[in-house]
């Protein structure tokens, strides 16, 4: 199955012209040979606005939203201990086809972590009827540049944080931590049914039955500005890719995938092959069912694992 994926398609991406036949001769090395240059993130806004929010409070914690940017989806809700102390903190990214979705789905797993002690951010960034890729990586890496900017009105250590992001968000959180050699005081990121190759999903979703299958194939094609991955858009779908951009200084990973999910976890062993060559560790936990985002990380044993390896990078 994976011959059929991203790395089955590193050759295919920058042949101008229709899709051909799926070539089975590619290498990974051959794909990072062919990976666009990183497009750099413009700075953040120098100080975050207050926003309109709902009642976020939790006992003993404080809270609000702020706009990390000018464009209404450029928010994220904060949780932080007004303790004088500085914590470790959590990025919590919600999925959504790339095209949908919102913080608000994300709020009681992000409390959670508020919960245990954490600063926490919940983000938003723009979707991709907003904007093109790479809006939302742009997104991703300006809501962590503000909350280390301003650190210390949010309580928070900037050099100790993990990012938790849930399909969609997944690309996100992992695409973040390939960001050119390894975000500072990034330790860990986790994603729950991360869509690591968009090239893959294309593949996979062109010849299937799976609505969710050829719906992931339909939002890749958006988040790529609505062109397919040949000629003029090979470079856009090469910076899609997440195991093409693995380097030594990226931060360790963890996924979860449920068996018959429509990410499979084969998405996730593309990245950690890449990741094992320059020396970064990964580990992907395959669990029963075929649920996706959400309800896999809601399984008890999924939720306390993820929290104790969360806990174990942020100590």
């Amino acid at each position: 199955m994976v011959s059929v994926g991203a790395l089955a398609l590193a050759v295919l991406v920058f042949a101008p012209g229709p899709v051909p036949a799926f070539a089975h001769t590619a290498t990974a090395a051959t794909a990072t040979r062919m990976v666009a240059p990183a497009v750099p993130t413009p700075p953040p806004i120098p100080v975050p606005a207050p926003i309109p929010t709902a009642d976020l409070k939790l006992p003993g914690t404080a809270s609000e939203t702020v706009s990390y940017g000018r464009h209404r989806r450029q928010a994220m809700d904060v949780w932080w201990q007004p303790d004088g102390q500085r914590h470790p903190a959590v990025f919590v990214i919600h999925g959504g086809w790339w095209s949908s979705g919102d913080k608000k789905s994300m709020t009681s797993i992000a409390q959670s972590y508020a919960e245990l002690g954490y600063t926490v951010f919940n983000i938003n960034y723009r979707l991709s009827g907003d904007a093109a890729w790479p809006a939302q990586r742009t997104d991703t890496l300006d809501a962590i540049a503000t909350a280390r900017r301003h650190a210390a009105r949010w309580a928070f250590d900037p050099n100790s944080y993990v990012l938790l992001g849930f399909s969609a968000g997944g690309h996100l959180a992992t695409m973040a931590g390939v960001y050119k050699d390894g975000l500072p005081g990034l330790k860990g990121v986790v994603g729950i049914s991360p869509v690591v190759s968009p090239l893959t999903s294309y593949a996979d979703g062109e010849e299937t039955k799976d609505v969710n299958k050829r719906k992931l194939r339909a939002s890749a094609i958006k988040l790529a500005g609505g062109c397919e991955p040949t000629g003029r858009c090979a470079k856009q779908w090469a910076s899609m890719e997440v195991p093409w951009l693995a380097s030594r200084g990226d931060a360790p990973v963890l996924t979860v995938h449920s068996e018959g999910e429509f990410v499979p976890a084969y998405q996730s062993e593309l990245l950690k092959k890449q990741l094992a060559k320059v020396g970064v560790g990964m580990s992907i936990r395959i669990v029963p069912g075929d649920q996706h985002s959400s309800p896999v990380y809601r399984m008890p044993n999924v939720t306390t694992g993820v929290q104790e390896w969360i806990a174990a990078k942020l100590r």
